[in-house]
């Protein structure tokens, strides 16, 4: 089975429920269970949400596009804003003593710990989050 579904939303908060309604009908296509399905909603919504607000600075004409590719051993969900890109290599640690009184900077942290892989590609305007079926 190799099957690859798309959408793309234009950056508006709002629009975080078509990404919920996205992930509501993968979970029916390809029978997720409820353990995977929590933390794809969490990160992928955490996702989504950064590259509308951070990515695409809340640009309405700039679209975030959310793909999903799936196989026999692993969901790869990629989530690509039109923004200028950030510098993954150096975030902050939210867990470190200065940082933990922050209101943002906890949602890349969150994403690794949901997904079994993050990675990031094209400057940081593409976030690829990985899900081991198993």
């Amino acid at each position: 089975m190799n099957n690859s579904i798309q959408i793309q939303i234009p950056s508006l908060a709002e629009n975080i429920r078509i990404v919920e309604s996205f992930i509501d009908n993968a979970r029916e296509r390809f029978s997720l269970n409820d353990d995977i399905y929590g933390n794809i909603m969490i990160a992928v919504t955490e996702s989504v949400n950064n590259a509308i607000l951070h990515g695409n600075k809340l640009d309405a004409k700039k679209n975030v596009t959310l793909q999903l590719n799936v196989d026999d051993s692993m969901l790869n969900f990629t989530i690509i804003d039109e923004g200028v890109g950030f510098d993954f290599h150096n975030l902050p640690d939210p867990t470190s003593p200065e940082n933990l009184d922050k209101p943002g900077g906890r949602g890349i942290f969150l994403m690794k710990h949901l997904c079994d892989e993050v990675a990031f590609e094209n400057e940081g305007r593409s976030v690829i989050l990985t899900f081991y079926l198993n």
